[in-house]
């Protein structure tokens, strides 16, 4: 009775104000190490700025890496797959895991909106947490989302795993591993995703800063364009000077004056500026900024508008989104496959079942490539159809002659060629 108590009321408080309980930013203090964090630290960059979730994204690369990665992963259909033999997979569409993730995860988010969600908290904090509400039999039948801001998991004695959940009037509410679907991101301790925004601390705030900065020059003009240069031994009276710093100030905040002409009198005359070599670092600044935030979150320059230097990932724009799709969301689609799979499913009873994300449904930059290596690998017999069609998630043909290796070209019909079944 005290799970269920726990459970409807938190799913209450969630259904009251959805959009807000999980928005709220909080540092929770469980020990003299986080205290001493606290106070030393806190969220406050070396650059003066504080860096939380919120202020993160209104940084427009860091924006454009979480906007990327959790777009991909949130359309992306998850599938819950049963094994049936070494080479057929079959959907199981009348699992409660299938209905969770293709009609309705919780009662207030769809799918696409859950998922989004949940891998935005791991980008931006490292760890995703969902409260898992269980059906008759003990099947999950709802995820509903917690901010990771507001958790604090410890592991026990024995090894296992509990979560404390701070509500947002304080009050708090233990968690048992079993209750619990947690995503983890890059960790260090085995049980803790790191915080890429607590590590990427430095570059974000550096960034604000800039922005700070920028938009205070645009809005004072302290960033002068051009200066007025009187004739050796004239002066303007106040009365001059007075119209005519009224004159530019009309002029520098734009409006419908922009474009037009300004009367310079008694000699005055006015002389183009040149970009000074500070406002030139700052430009710089900004550039290398932008660069560090997508290094942290493992997104080419490219996808969030660097297009000006090369990358390691490679020479073209399809080799770098090829070099995405490796090694940045390969690891986010094996991280959410396996927390389904061990989290929300019955280690016995669905011994054979297992969530895979359909990596065909994203368009990649390689998909003439990838095929042309099956054509190949087909005509040399390296490869049977069915190996061909289980690579790209297909069950084996229905005729039964998936199992052919094809003869190479230079042996057909020789007495060396085969086409037995198996080589």
């Amino acid at each position: 009775m005290g799970f269920l108590r726990r459970l409807f009321s938190l799913e209450a408080a969630a259904a009251h104000a959805a959009p807000r309980a999980m928005t709220g930013e909080l540092i929770t203090i469980s020990g003299p190490e986080d205290l001493e964090r606290a106070l030393r630290h806190g969220n406050m960059s070396n650059a003066g700025q504080a860096v939380t979730d919120d202020t993160a994204m209104r940084v427009a690369a860091v924006y454009a890496c979480v906007r990327i990665i959790s777009g991909a992963v949130a359309n992306m259909p998850i599938g819950i797959k049963r094994r049936i033999d070494d080479r057929t997979r079959v959907d199981v569409t009348d699992h409660s895991l299938w209905e969770v993730f293709h009609r309705r995860p919780n009662r207030w988010q769809k799918p696409a909106q859950f998922k989004r969600m949940m891998q935005a908290h791991v980008l931006l904090r490292g760890n995703g947490y969902a409260l898992k509400t269980r059906g008759v039999g003990g099947r999950v039948i709802g995820l509903t989302p917690l901010h990771p801001g507001r958790m604090k998991e410890r592991q026990r004695d024995d090894m296992a795993l509990e979560y404390l959940f701070t509500r947002k009037d304080g009050s708090r509410v233990l968690f048992q591993q079993d209750e619990i679907l947690h995503l983890c991101g890059l960790t260090l301790n085995g049980y803790s995703g790191l915080s890429v925004i607590g590590y990427a601390r430095e570059a974000i705030g550096a960034s604000i800063a800039m922005e700070h900065h920028g938009s205070t020059v645009f809005r004072n003009g302290a960033n002068v364009s051009g200066a007025l240069k009187m004739p050796a031994g004239k002066t303007l009276t106040e009365e001059q000077a007075a119209r005519l710093k009224g004159e530019f100030d009309e002029f520098r905040a734009g409006g419908n004056r922009e474009g037009k002409v300004v009367l310079l009198e008694d000699g005055l005359e006015f002389q183009q500026l040149a970009l000074n070599s500070e406002d030139a670092q700052w430009l710089e600044a900004r550039k290398f900024s932008r660069s560090d935030i997508a290094m942290f979150f493992g997104v080419p320059p490219h996808m969030i508008g660097d297009t000006e230097k090369s990358t390691s990932w490679g020479s073209g724009i399809e080799a770098q989104a090829q070099g995405f799709v490796t090694y940045t969301l390969e690891d986010h689609l094996t991280m959410w496959e396996e927390a389904l799979t061990t989290d929300c499913l019955d280690p016995v009873r669905d011994r054979d079942v297992y969530a895979r994300f359909n990596r065909n449904a994203l368009v990649r930059g390689d998909l003439k490539t990838r095929w042309e290596g099956h054509t190949k690998a087909l005509q040399w017999g390296v490869m049977s159809p069915d190996e061909v069609r289980a690579k790209e998630d297909m069950n084996p043909r229905e005729d039964g002659n998936g199992g052919v290796y094809y003869d190479p070209p230079n042996t057909a019909g020789s007495s060396t060629g085969s086409t037995n079944d198996n080589p």
